[in-house]
């Protein structure tokens, strides 16, 4: 049996709006196994960051349940919640909006050892804080340094190790290298892949860059106006995707090739349906080539296409290919 460390059943997160219920997370389940990466993708307001703090409990869910080393969080009071909070952290997108700026390297990351409860007095904290600093990259001379004053890269190691401060066993990484320059991103990736095989880490990585997902993924989670529409391992989901949707973002990719034939752009035409009270009809069906009356009458569920394959499509054939 494997060892989920986190399993979501059937997450619901709504926002009342003037015209109605936006559906921003509507059903969305999934599993991960301990010490594993999931990468959730999709397009910007596809639902893949809101669903990441729902996890956290960041936002509150509408409904549904977030099962944590076999605990439901959703059920959890706000004290028992913050019991929790230390097993469960976030990297966030924008290094600098997410650093106090009256803050030092030290007081920043030190506010998390503090809170982890371990290191009692002051010279224990600052040690602790040193070590957290030379395990992210960051030289020491910088303990003393504002945000200001560092470029994205450094500030971006300070989050990560103001997340490992209080020792998570998951860790919300909700597009961490979106913000960053080309070459500063493989560093902060290739940081977070030697943090997960160090420390045992579990990662939900949230993003918009596929070729970015496909390096640090086990397994990628594909999501569209709030729903899951295809999920597989890393490797099968680039060799062979299912779903319309997934097959267009797949072949947006920039790929650099001199010479010989390209690979075919699948460009979507059509509105995108409004997550507004959004109805019965498959969310996919105005921008996908093969709607027919079957997608306008229902949405369709999860269907298993090979060992942890699945896709959402009522236009899939059993051997995972599209049907007439």
């Amino acid at each position: 049996m494997a060892d989920n460390i986190l399993e979501v059943r059937d997450l619901k997160k709504y926002f009342k709006t003037p015209r109605g219920q936006l559906h921003a997370v509507d059903g969305v389940s999934f599993s991960i196994q301990r010490g594993q990466t999931l990468g959730i993708v999709g397009e910007s307001g596809c639902g893949k960051s809101t669903t990441g703090r729902c996890v956290l409990r960041l936002i509150e869910p509408t409904s549904g349940q977030v099962l944590f080393d076999g605990e439901d969080l959703l059920s959890l009071s706000s004290r028992e919640m913050r019991r929790r909070r230390c097993d469960l952290q976030i990297i966030f997108q924008d290094p600098f909006s997410s650093l106090d700026p009256r803050n030092t390297v030290m007081q920043t990351i030190a506010e998390g050892v503090r809170m982890r409860g371990k290191y009692k007095t002051r010279a224990q904290v600052e040690g602790r804080v040193l070590e957290l600093m030379e395990t992210v990259g960051l030289a020491e001379r910088l303990v003393n340094s504002y945000p200001h004053e560092l470029d994205g890269g450094r500030r971006q190691r300070i989050g990560i190790a103001r997340a490992l401060a209080v020792e998570p066993k998951l860790i919300v990484c909700d597009e961490p290298v979106s913000a960053l320059d080309v070459s500063i991103q493989a560093q902060i990736l290739n940081l977070l892949k030697d943090l997960q095989r160090q420390l045992g880490l579990t990662y939900i990585f949230i993003t918009h860059d596929l070729a970015v997902v496909n390096h640090i993924s086990d397994e990628i989670m594909v999501m569209y106006l709030g729903q899951v529409v295809e999920k597989a391992p890393s490797e099968e989901l680039f060799r062979a995707p299912s779903h319309p949707y997934t097959k267009a973002l797949l072949s947006a990719i920039p790929i650099p090739k001199v010479g010989g034939e390209r690979k075919r752009r699948i460009l979507l035409k059509g509105e995108v349906s409004s997550p507004i009270e959004p109805g019965d009809e498959c969310r996919f069906a105005k921008r996908c080539a093969y709607a027919g009356q079957v997608c306008r009458e229902g949405c369709p569920g999860l269907r298993e296409l090979s060992a942890g394959h699945v896709a959402a499509c009522h236009k899939l054939g059993a051997d995972g290919e599209m049907v007439p």
